[in-house]
C-alpha cells in the first residue's frame, strides 16, 4: 500500500485522487494557521518554489485538534495563507489526523512513520513535552500526530520515507528532498 490509494477532499469538499501524485516527491503536512510553527509556512512556501519544477508537491491539510489553532473556514485558511504567506501550494479541507475520525490518509501516514521524540535543543521541544505529558503521560509510546505542522515526506512511488516533527530544522528536511527529486 502507498499513499497513491487515497483520495481527500480538496478546499471546496471535491474528491482528489492522490495518484495524480506518482512520480513525485511529496511532503504531507497537517498545519494550523494560529499556531507558534505558522510561520514555518515562508520556509515549505520556499521550498515550494525552489523544487517544484523538479516534481515536488506540498500537500496541507489543516487540522484544528491541537490547541484549537485553526478555527476558520476553509475558505479563511486559504485566505489567511495566500494573503499572509504566498502560498500557492495545494491546501486541503480541514482534517482530524488523531482519534476515531482522522483522516485514513494520516492514519496510514502514521502506520507507515511513527512517533520518534522530538528534536533535542530545539527551544520548543520542552515546551511541547509539557503541553503533551499533561494531557498524555505516555504520549511518546504512540504513533499520533503530536502538533501541528508534522511532515511526512513521499517517493516518487508513493512510499513514507520519513516524518519529521515541527521542531526539524527546515534545511534537514531540504536535504531530503533534495536527496529525492
Amino acid at each position: 500500500m502507498n499513499v497513491y490509494e487515497f483520495q481527500v477532499k480538496n478546499q471546496k469538499g471535491e474528491l482528489v485522487n492522490l495518484q495524480d501524485l506518482k512520480g513525485k516527491v511529496s511532503l504531507i503536512i497537517n498545519s494550523a494557521t494560529g499556531c507558534g510553527f505558522t510561520p514555518q509556512y515562508e520556509d515549505l512556501q520556499a521550498l515550494y518554489n525552489n523544487y517544484k519544477d523538479q516534481g515536488f508537491e506540498i500537500l496541507d491539510f489543516p487540522c484544528n485538534q491541537f490547541g484549537d489553532q485553526a478555527p476558520g473556514s476553509n475558505e479563511e485558511i486559504a485566505t489567511f495563507c495566500s494573503s499572509r504567506f504566498g502560498i500557492t501550494f495545494p491546501i486541503f479541507s480541514k482534517i482530524d489526523v488523531n482519534g476515531e475520525n482522522a483522516e485514513p490518509l494520516f492514519a496510514f501516514l502514521k502506520e507507515q512513520k511513527g512517533f520518534k521524540g522530538f528534536q533535542e535543543g530545539h527551544p520548543l521541544t520542552p515546551v511541547l513535552h509539557d503541553i503533551l505529558s499533561k494531557a498524555q503521560p505516555n504520549y511518546k509510546e504512540t504513533a499520533d500526530i503530536k502538533w501541528n505542522f508534522t511532515k511526512f515526506l513521499i517517493d516518487k512511488n508513493g512510499v513514507v520515507i520519513e516524518r519529521f516533527e515541527p521542531v526539524e530544522d527546515i534545511k534537514l528536511i531540504e536535504e531530503r528532498i533534495k536527496e529525492l527529486v
